[in-house]
């Protein structure tokens, strides 16, 4: 099995290098072809795991590939943990992934960038599955750093573009302080359990929860609390977590294959991920896991509220994943790690067919992604029409689709939580139901629905976009309706993470939820009668269309009435500013003031120039000793000779 998972991981990069050395060579059909191959490769291979891990009972994988450094008794080391958790994660990436590679073909189809395109995407995929597979911290840090890496230069691609650049720019310092943070969490792993192996750590859990560390004098802090904070201040930084959240809607200056990419399976995902991976750990502090619950309600309902004022169509599924992201934070501080990778998983298909499928409206209109330019769509776009709106009842969770079974699962478990903050939590999710559907179907009506107000020119030719388009969004749309019936009961409710997922309550939050589960249908049917989430949809749904096709007219009226309101959203809620204009302007004045005093005056001044002005007036003064006459050389000889016949003289 170790070859196969190694060639899981080495596909992608192989294709990759191959694309990225030899672009010119192979041409723009060599490059699509040889990097979906690759893809394709690791998803059958992917498949083939899932099926032995799920049904053919093949045991845990957990070996050391290549020892990469030894240090005393550290071991730095490159190796696989292959479990449910992981077989899960590797199949979704890849399907998702192989879907935009084929989807990138039509978009990319005129960019002078094609071949480099495919290659940044394939590596992109390469490093998501390192992260995943890791069974180290090392290697978790590694695939983590290589996914930012790879979004900067996706984020920038159009790197002629000042919005580009500034973008991918945003994100990587955004994202340097979170990966700080996850720095320094691994850094107190490392001190304390003198290990990078997970299981070892894992192992250790439990005493290193009674450890503690003075980080003030005085002041008693728990180690693992510090640890688990320092890794979810990473988390918030990957999985764009309030306030280093800035970064992700600025990240749709990339192609938009890009944007479902990084969206739906790869870089925003990796934080949730990495949480559930360490559930041995937060399980232990109760104190971070409170943290983690809070921080990922603010962002589900806030966030959420600032789709409704975007007029960008990509931008309003942006903000729909953080929301989403969120929802699936809430759940990992409610120990409901199940929930949260449940939603993971169902989000990754309908979050990329939101996405092609905005993709698939924004090429028909010539690159035209202001929704107020669009309407009426349906008859032109049917199957861009239809796919969209399975991805939107997906998202909203409307009964029977994949986003209701988890979303609504994942709102019950923060109900039955006792974490300290689940009651802010539940209230937060809850109302962020009908946020989601206000805005998702606001966006739906307005461009599929209503008054055309489609540009002229981009009318004359609009129509369905190709096959290599339109198959790859019937390919996330089957999965956006189906996943959540055959997994709900096996992923969710089962054990199926048993051998992945530590829940230190007994029975966790999810577990007491499944003493209820009896069957998909019947979990449709209590939402139906007993959830309030199904007419918080409802109403949402509702109000969307009574504001942007019934009364269209009255959105104008409240952005007038709620100025101050509609202006906080606007400049979402000032976080640009303050990072801009507060934050950064501080830094380049202190930064500038360090340059002046430590650079100009401490180091050009004092250390360099000094010391060349000393040894040159040190010089002048030797210099002088040297005339050039031997009666003053014979006069410094016998001054030189008297001074040591005193010396030995008088020292005998």
């Amino acid at each position: 099995m170790e070859g196969i998972y190694l060639a899981i991981v080495l596909a992608p990069l192989i294709a990759a290098i191959t694309v990225g050395l030899f672009g010119n060579q192979v041409g723009r059909a060599g490059a699509h072809w040889i990097t979906i191959l690759g893809v394709g490769i690791s998803f059958a291979l992917s498949l083939f795991v899932l099926k032995g891990i799920v049904f053919d009972g093949v045991p845990v994988f957990n070996e050391t590939i290549y020892r990469w450094a030894t240090v005393g008794d550290l071991s730095m080391e490159i190796g696989f943990l292959i479990d449910h958790l992981t077989a899960l994660m590797i199949a979704v990436v890849t399907f998702v992934s192989l879907t935009v590679h084929i989807y990138t073909i039509g978009y990319m189809h005129d960019d002078d960038g094609y071949q480099r395109f495919f290659s940044y995407i394939s590596l992109f995929t390469f490093a998501m599955l390192m992260l995943v597979m890791s069974n180290n911290f090392l290697q978790l840090f590694f695939g983590w750093e290589a996914v930012g890496v790879v979004s900067y230069l996706l984020i920038g691609f159009w790197f002629k573009r000042e919005t580009a650049i500034f973008a991918n720019m945003k994100a990587f310092l955004v994202n340097r302080v979170g990966d700080f943070g996850f720095l320094l969490g691994i850094a107190t792993i490392l001190m304390f359990t003198g290990s990078l192996d997970y299981y070892q750590v894992f192992a250790l859990a439990g005493n290193l929860s009674e450890e503690t560390i003075q980080i003030f004098p005085g002041t008693e802090w728990s180690v693992l609390s510090l640890a688990c904070i320092c890794l979810f201040v990473g988390a918030m930084g990957k999985s764009a977590q309030m306030p280093l959240h800035v970064w992700l809607p600025d990240s749709m200056e990339g192609p938009t294959p890009i944007s479902a990419l990084i969206h739906a399976a790869t870089m925003v995902t990796a934080g949730i991920f990495m949480v559930a991976r360490m559930s041995p750990l937060f399980e232990y502090s109760q104190t971070a896991l409170s943290v983690v619950l809070v921080i990922g309600a603010t962002t589900a309902i806030f966030t959420g509220l600032l789709g409704i004022v975007q007029q960008d169509i990509k931008r309003v599924v942006a903000y729909s994943t953080l929301s989403q992201l969120g929802y699936m934070t809430v759940a990992l501080g409610a120990s409901a790690y199940a929930a949260s990778i449940f939603h993971l998983m169902t989000h990754a298909f309908f979050k990329a067919l939101l996405f092609l499928a905005a993709g698939s409206v924004i090429i028909a209109l010539h690159h035209e992604q202001d929704i107020r330019k669009m309407g009426g769509l349906k008859k032109y776009m049917p199957i861009t029409y239809w796919t969209a709106l399975i991805g939107t009842l997906a998202l909203v969770g409307f009964p029977g689709f994949s986003g209701f079974f988890s979303k609504d699962a994942l709102i019950e478990v923060v109900h039955l939580s006792t974490t300290p903050g689940a009651h802010y939590a539940y209230w937060c999710v809850l109302l962020g139901v009908f946020v989601t559907a206000l805005y998702s179907f606001r966006m739906f009506f307005i461009v599929f629905h209503g008054e055309e107000r489609i540009d002229p020119h981009a009318k004359k030719t609009l129509k369905e976009s190709p096959a290599v388009i339109t198959v790859p969004l019937i390919m996330l749309a089957v999965p956006s309706v189906l996943i959540g019936w055959f997994t709900i009961g096996p992923v969710l409710f089962g054990e199926f993470f048993n051998d992945s997922i530590f829940v230190l309550q007994d029975p966790g939050v999810v577990a007491q939820l499944g003493q209820e589960f009896h069957g998909p249908l019947t979990f449709i049917a209590h939402a139906a009668t007993s959830s309030v989430t199904l007419y918080m949809v409802l109403a949402g749904a509702l109000t969307a269309w009574f504001l942007y096709l019934k009364r269209p007219d009255l959105p104008g009226r409240f952005r007038e009435r709620f100025a101050l309101f509609y202006k906080v959203l606007d400049n979402k809620y000032y976080f640009d500013w303050f990072n801009e204009i507060v934050i950064s302007k501080n830094i380049r004045l202190l930064a500038s003031l360090f340059w002046r005093i430590g650079d100009e005056v401490l180091i050009d001044g004092i250390v360099v120039n000094g010391t060349a002005q000393t040894i040159r007036l040190f010089s002048r003064l030797i210099r002088t000793l040297q005339s050039g006459y031997l009666y003053h050389y014979a006069f410094a000889m016998i001054i030189g000779l008297a001074v040591i016949l005193g010396w030995l003289v008088f020292s005998y």
